[in-house]
């Protein structure tokens, strides 16, 4: 019997990266596993690899940007596996990384909706459900670059500090429920980090140097069991927790000051 043994979970934007790793390590321990996918081709691919783990699955295209979409997903899981244990939030539209003067309104909007509203949909539409099965466990991700307040990411900080704050809220009031809601900061390997290591050179051994643990994380082994732990009974004391799984980079932080970007400007 695994941790998530009989349990049903529907991860938002699993058809890669973090998201996947989070699917197939719910997969070994013993979910129904959910993927909330925009993409079909790596929604049902996902899908494929958590059968061949041995869990049962389910592919829904899921558009996090449209509540009907959103809520839809949790409608088909719950029509699907009888019910909803397990709500992770993990997707999100992202923008050009430009200074915060040259973000516009649109690219706020489209990040606030793929993140804050998006979490907000989902959350609300799982409740009752959850409900019907005395309790749930809710895991959302917000980000480092909150913490450090990453350039290039002004619109990414102010939806991830949404986050945490909806968590927090979240976690006060549905504990009467036995609904645990809690929030990881995570970084790992997933295709943002690929694909900057293809077009930089060094690039991952930089970033494994800049952690104390002195690697990069990886989706499945890294940051998947930290989910399972909030995902199961063995958190059950366990709500409005926002937990950094970064391999310590939360110590030192980063730089994340461009080059080109001088000290002062008038």
């Amino acid at each position: 019997m695994g941790l998530l043994s009989n349990k049903v979970a529907l991860i938002t934007g699993a058809g890669g990266g973090i998201g996947q790793g989070v699917a197939r390590r719910f997969a070994r321990e013993g979910a129904a596993v959910v993927i909330a996918e925009i993409n079909p081709e790596s929604g049902a691919q996902v899908a494929r690899e958590v059968e061949a783990l041995g869990g049962r699955s389910l592919y829904i295209q899921t558009d996090v940007m449209q509540k009907a979409s959103v809520c839809a997903a949790i409608d088909a899981a719950v029509g699907h596996f009888g019910g909803l244990d397990i709500l992770v939030n993990n997707a999100f539209v992202p923008t050009p990384n430009v200074r915060l003067e040259e973000k516009t309104d649109e690219m706020l909007e489209q990040t606030l909706t793929s993140t804050v509203k998006a979490t907000w949909w989902a959350m609300r539409a799982a409740l009752p459900h959850m409900r019907n099965r005395g309790g749930g466990k809710i895991v959302n991700f917000y980000s480092i670059d909150v913490d450090i307040g990453a350039w290039l990411h002004a619109d990414y900080n102010t939806a991830k500090a949404g986050i945490v704050g909806l968590t927090r809220s979240a976690a006060a009031e549905w504990g009467r429920f036995n609904i645990t809601v809690n929030a990881i900061a995570p970084t790992a390997m997933g295709a943002t980090f690929h694909k900057l290591a293809a077009e930089n050179p060094g690039f991952a051994e930089r970033s494994a140097a800049m952690r104390p643990l002195g690697r990069c994380g990886d989706p499945e082994d890294d940051i998947g069991p930290v989910v399972v732990f909030l995902a199961s009974d063995m958190s059950r004391y366990v709500t409005g927790e926002s937990i950094h799984v970064d391999g310590g980079l939360h110590l030192p932080g980063y730089n994340s000051r461009p080059a080109d970007v001088p000290v002062r400007e008038y």
